[in-house]
């Protein structure tokens, strides 16, 4: 695993979902969110993803993958009503899988 790819990949996805969350939250309703927020927040995760990934020269379509599975996490803040708790661990889970991404493969002996 390349840790300062996984650092990088958690932090810069952080930043891009805090700086689309304050434009939205200033920009829309509270009703907005009421109706469309099941799909603004993990668009705007995926989003902000595949903006990290590519910014990471990562593998795009990996990426997408890797930020529908560190979203899993969130949904158990959603369940319990504290809708951020899973913001944490999801971004650990997203650095942890692009720095796998990045890491070095070995050479498949033939």
């Amino acid at each position: 695993m390349d840790r300062s790819v996984g650092w990088r990949a958690a932090l810069l996805q952080a930043v891009l979902v805090t700086a689309v969350a304050v434009v939205l939250a200033l920009a829309l309703s509270d009703s907005f969110f009421e109706d469309w927020g099941w799909l603004a927040g993990p668009a705007a995760w995926g989003g902000c993803a595949l903006l990290a990934g590519s910014f990471l020269r990562l593998p795009l379509g990996l990426v997408l993958v890797g930020a529908a599975l560190s979203g899993l996490p969130m949904l158990l803040g959603v369940a319990v009503g504290v809708h951020w708790l899973g913001a944490p661990l999801g971004l650990a889970v997203f650095g942890v899988w692009c720095g796998r991404l990045a890491s070095p493969r070995l050479p498949v002996a033939a």
